[in-house]
């Protein structure tokens, strides 16, 4: 059994058949080893999500071996939460009831929450949702809250059950800056609180410089890695540490990266 809580191994994908054909992933290698925070960056269409989904099971490489905390990705239920660019709270349950929807369902919560710890469960659920700012919306419906609020309790539902590993695809991604800024300093509190292992995918490189640990560079489709950047940056960070020099060298390279295998393939 490996140390790693993620292993890629050799994994390609393609889409289709024959001429419909569409790699995707060309031979990806990656280790990610607990509590890392690990951003991937790349042109749109280089099979960032997709290495997400086949972290969570949602989809299967061709060829090649995903290992999640040990074993094949979907052969035992690892304790992962996921959170999207748009939130899929269900409009007829109040915020409160939607963060605690995992608690009913993930192992080893659900055998216990309709007994003597719901109240525990929810006492739980009221200081996440504090965490975030939403302390006073835990009896609002969805439809009552604005974008950045539901993408907040969007993070505390996939936060919830104390996930070993997060999976989060741009989760930030339709916000404006100022809330988005918000929300990434949030983030990065929780994290340095519980250090769950996080995969995050985002198009935003001052997103990924101020979140992540690593930061790995892919090419347009099909994705292959071409840079691993070990963020030098130190924490905690803050919005303002984005706009000085070593920060925005960062940013420069990844975006040098980007621009240079995007040429390569027009």
């Amino acid at each position: 059994m490996g140390s790693n809580a993620v292993e890629f191994d050799g994994v390609s994908r393609t889409f289709g058949a024959d001429t419909a054909a569409v790699r995707a992933l060309d031979i990806i290698d990656l280790d990610i080893a607990p509590g890392e925070f690990v951003a991937l960056v790349g042109p749109s269409g280089c099979g960032k999500s997709t290495l997400l989904r086949m972290v969570a099971a949602l989809d299967h490489p061709d060829h090649g071996a995903v290992t999640v905390a040990g074993r094949e990705a979907g052969a035992k239920a690892a304790s992962i939460g996921l959170a999207f660019q748009n939130p899929t709270m269900l409009p007829w349950l109040t915020v409160e009831a939607n963060v605690m929807l995992p608690l009913k369902i993930v192992p080893p919560y659900r055998q216990h929450f309709r007994q003597e710890k719901r109240q525990a469960f929810r006492d739980r659920v009221h200081a996440l949702l504090e965490r975030v700012g939403l302390k006073d919306f835990a009896l609002k419906y969805p439809w009552q809250l604005s974008g950045g609020m539901l993408q907040r309790a969007s993070l505390c539902r996939a936060l919830i059950h104390d996930p070993q590993i997060l999976l989060l695809d741009e989760p930030f991604g339709a916000l404006d800056q100022f809330t988005r800024e918000g929300l990434w300093r949030s983030l990065q509190d929780i994290w340095i609180e519980r250090r769950p292992t996080v995969l995050l995918v985002t198009h935003d490189l001052r997103e990924a410089a101020f979140l992540s640990s690593r930061i790995i560079v892919m090419s347009p489709r099909p994705g292959r890695i071409v840079d691993d950047i070990v963020v030098p940056l130190v924490r905690p960070r803050t919005i303002a540490g984005t706009y000085e020099p070593e920060a925005v060298a960062l940013c420069q390279r990844m975006r040098m990266l980007i621009d240079v295998t995007e040429a390569g393939t027009s």
